[in-house]
C-alpha cells in the first residue's frame, strides 16, 4: 500500500514492525521503537532494558502492539502479542493490558489510590482527586494489595479528576480492600 505518492503508507489489515529509529521510518506518523522506548521511560520510569525481548508492531493507525519474540515483518494475522499503547494522537495512551502487566515497574506518574478509590477506578468510575500534585494526562492507576503496589489500569487525570479509562471488559468488583 502506498500513500499515493510512491511512498509505502499504513495497511490496517496487516502487522508491520515498528522501525527502530526515525531513519528506518517509511511509513510518515509511524512511531519508531527508540520513541516507544523512550516515551514508557519518560512518562513511566520503565527502562528500556525491559522491552528487550520485544518486538513492536503496528496494525491500524497508532495502535501498537508488544509481542515477545520475533517474527518477519509484515505479517498477515488478526493479532500480534498483546496491545500495547496508542499513537497517531496528541498524547500517547498505554493500554490496560499494558499497564497490568509492567505498571509495576513504573517510578513516575503512578496515582496511589486508597482502597475506596480503587475500588471505585476499578468499576469504571471517575472521582474528583485534587491531591494529586503530579503530571495530567495519563497516568497508571495503583493500589495497595498485601503490601505490594499493584496496577489496576490507565486513568486520565486533569484538573482535579482521575477519569476511568479502564475498558468495560477489564471493569470488575473489588473485594472489599
Amino acid at each position: 500500500m502506498s500513500d499515493g505518492e510512491g511512498a509505502p503508507g499504513n495497511d490496517g489489515g496487516q502487522f508491520d514492525r515498528l522501525p527502530a529509529t526515525a531513519d528506518d521510518r517509511e511509513v510518515d506518523g509511524r512511531a519508531t521503537r527508540a520513541e516507544v522506548l523512550e516515551w514508557w521511560e519518560t512518562r513511566f520510569g520503565v527502562p528500556p532494558e525491559t522491552f528487550a525481548d520485544h518486538t513492536f508492531w503496528e496494525k491500524g493507525k497508532g495502535k501498537v502492539w508488544a509481542f515477545a519474540a520475533d517474527l518477519p515483518s509484515p505479517q498477515d494475522r488478526e493479532g500480534v502479542g498483546m496491545t500495547f499503547l496508542r499513537t497517531r494522537q496528541e498524547h500517547w495512551k498505554p493500554t490496560t493490558t499494558a499497564v497490568r502487566k509492567w505498571g509495576h515497574l513504573a517510578t513516575r506518574n503512578v496515582i496511589d489510590l486508597s482502597p475506596g478509590e480503587a475500588t471505585a477506578f476499578a468499576a469504571g468510575h471517575d472521582q474528583d482527586l485534587p491531591e494529586w500534585d503530579g503530571d495530567w494526562g495519563y497516568l497508571i492507576a495503583a493500589h495497595d494489595l498485601a503490601g505490594e503496589r499493584v496496577p489496576i489500569g490507565v486513568g486520565l487525570y486533569l484538573y482535579d479528576e482521575l477519569r476511568s479509562v479502564v475498558p468495560k471488559g477489564y471493569q470488575e468488583e473489588l473485594p472489599e480492600l
